[in-house]
């Protein structure tokens, strides 16, 4: 086990620097959030696979040239080699790893054991508050089909996620504004987005005991958010969009648990300024935003050659 978590702290080193890359691309008002959500795949690559092909435009070969070393896992065909990246440094020899220090063996089994634990911990806690929402939402009313109403939630949200509901609470379903709140969570239905959310938890249950797996996560439920918006907005009407804001500041109470999106799950303030600044994509900028995303892609899940 203390191999394992070795080669998962390099993990995490590598996850942590293409999520800070992520981090900076995110920045860029220009960029939408749709393709934000993309490129948080990458981050979450690097945290659950260890092995990567070797590239001279990764940006693992310019970070090799300070710390970061290429150890060849595995060679399937000529001149393609598997490799994992040991940012770390600590062992002289890999398959079976010998430490540098001896002491360091010790350290590892003692570390294993402590982050076996947590993230045992943090999987039982997510799936204990799975269990208990969706027995406390068993009873809610039905009111069309996928839509239910209880009195339990303030604030109207998908829960679920193999087999997704809507749910709002009673004073949602007078308002004016339900057809765009139901618009925008059966938009997160069609995308999958809590099943992403459990994904999400999951690899920071992962690297539990690194803080910018924390922050990532905050930050990535945030743009699912805006990234559903956007995706509502592209098939909205624009005389519409001034009654989807309005709706959004409707619902700025909340209660967000890991298995709901949440129709005011994410900072009010920057979603309104998206809906007023939004802009639909066109064909070509949606094609230079793809080639963008393959790019950042190769250049960060390539290793060091």
């Amino acid at each position: 086990m203390d191999e394992l978590f070795y080669w998962l702290l390099n993990m995490s080193v590598a996850a942590s620097v293409t999520g800070a890359v992520v981090l900076v691309m995110r920045a860029i008002r220009r960029i939408p959030r749709r393709v934000v959500t993309v490129l948080w795949i990458i981050p979450a690559i690097r945290a659950w696979i260890p092995f990567g092909v070797g590239s001279r435009y990764s940006l693992m070969t310019l970070l090799s040239r300070l710390t970061t070393e290429t150890v060849t896992a595995v060679r399937p065909i000529d001149d393609v080699d598997l490799s994992l990246m040991n940012s770390l440094g600590w062992a002289s020899d890999y398959f079976p790893i010998t430490y540098k220090v001896n002491v360091l063996a010790d350290v590892f089994r003692v570390a294993a054991v402590v982050w076996a634990i947590g993230a045992a911990a943090v999987a039982v806690a997510l799936f204990i508050v799975y269990l208990t929402t969706v027995s406390e939402l068993s009873d809610a009313e039905p009111l069309s089909p996928g839509v239910y109403c209880s009195p339990k939630v303030v604030s109207p949200a998908v829960y679920g996620i193999f087999r997704p509901r809507i749910v709002i609470p009673p004073s949602s379903k007078d308002s004016e504004s339900l057809d765009l709140v139901l618009l925008h969570e059966r938009r997160h239905v069609r995308r999958l987005d809590n099943l992403k959310r459990l994904f999400a938890f999951l690899t920071a249950a992962l690297h539990w005991f690194n803080p910018l797996s924390w922050i990532f996560l905050k930050l990535y439920l945030s743009d699912l958010e805006v990234a559903c918006d956007e995706s509502v907005l592209a098939k909205l009407p624009e005389e519409k969009r001034a009654g989807y804001a309005h709706a959004l500041i409707d619902a700025e109470e909340q209660k967000t648990v890991f298995v709901a999106s949440s129709f005011g799950g994410a900072r009010l303030k920057t979603r309104i300024g998206r809906i007023v600044s939004f802009k639909k994509m066109t064909v070509l900028s949606a094609v230079l935003f793809g080639v963008l995303a393959a790019v950042v892609a190769f250049v960060l899940l390539t290793n060091a050659v």
